[in-house]
């Protein structure tokens, strides 16, 4: 068995996602979270390991302590450490905008209300891609998550803890031995089966690099995701939102003339018309968010997640 600890940048409050089932996997029960942890498989090396994360409840000096039934290696700790960063957000150093953004009319009043949120991500931006190409277009949340499983349970390694197997997301080399006729008997359409193969094969063959993808400006990521079929608009910008970084971009996409995707959520929320709104008037509305972009619209979204739990409890 190992344990180590990781300490994250204040502030970091990782209570405040238990709130917020998106960000959680099939097997996960948030509310026991709390008390339990939360386990997920984590790549290390060629393998997967089962690593539980406990948070000290600290948002000024927060620190992360981890369990793992393996014995690791220095090496592998400190491999397991960048995946568990990702998850977390440990490194997001979001300080300079509570500064930026105290004035501002639509994210001001919610940086008291959920301080130190950060959001969370998967593993890597694999991970966040076959999750984000099977759950697109389902309403039915619970239903996409198990699809997802049952991906993970019928390509990824599983890992047995406690008398249960414990499936890990699948690398591409384990997912292009997949075909779209079998991915569809588990649950996602035939294309989407096509789209989650085809990235795998797009990284084996060098055609993208998750590396790359992960530490590319906001631009050049938007462009560069959007080259992977399945992955539209919309998409990208939400990728974009989980990578080591606090910035991103929301490029127009619009249809029949008619905006789109977060774009247009954000110009609503700051009162403007998003079909009829200028590029430059656009900037200026969003100016203060400059280099907190993907925060700042975390921030939107997990305050829409608490206001509409609210409503379904009144």
């Amino acid at each position: 068995m190992s344990s180590w600890t990781l300490k994250s940048t204040p502030p970091h409050d990782w209570f405040l996602c238990l709130d917020v089932d998106q960000y959680f996997d099939h097997e996960h029960d948030p509310e026991k979270v709390f008390e339990d942890g939360f386990t997920r498989p984590i790549p290390v090396g060629d393998r997967d390991i089962l690593v539980t994360s406990f948070f000290n409840g600290d948002p000024e000096n927060p620190e992360f302590h981890f369990e793992s039934p393996e014995s690791l290696t220095k090496e592998e700790i400190e491999e397991a450490n960048k995946s568990l960063s990702r998850i977390f957000g440990t490194e997001l150093d979001l300080r300079p905008m509570y500064d930026k953004l105290e004035n501002d009319p639509v994210i001001g009043p919610k940086l008291t209300e959920l301080y130190g949120l950060k959001r969370m991500a998967r593993a890597n931006l694999f991970e966040d891609t076959i999750n984000r190409i099977i759950e697109m277009r389902l309403s039915h949340k619970p239903t996409a998550k198990k699809m997802v499983y049952k991906v993970r349970e019928n390509y990824g390694s599983l890992i047995t803890a406690k008398g249960k197997n414990i499936p890990a997301w699948p690398r591409p080399h384990q997912l292009i031995k997949a075909s779209p006729m079998a991915i569809r008997k588990l649950g996602p359409t035939k294309r989407k089966g096509e789209f989650i193969i085809g990235f795998a094969e797009d990284l084996l063959s060098g055609e993208q690099d998750l590396q790359e993808l992960e530490q590319a400006d906001p631009k050049t990521f938007y462009k560069n995701i959007k080259k992977v079929r399945g992955v539209g608009p919309t998409s990208a910008q939400q990728l974009m939102l989980f990578r080591n970084r606090t910035d991103a971009t929301f490029p127009s996409n619009k249809s029949g003339g008619k905006e789109k995707g977060l774009r247009k959520w954000i110009i609503m929320s700051y009162g403007g018309d998003p079909d009829a709104i200028s590029e430059e008037d656009f900037q200026q509305m969003i100016s203060s968010w400059e280099g907190y972009e993907a925060t700042a619209l975390e921030f939107m979204f997990v305050n829409w997640v608490l206001s509409e739990k609210e409503k379904k409890q009144n």
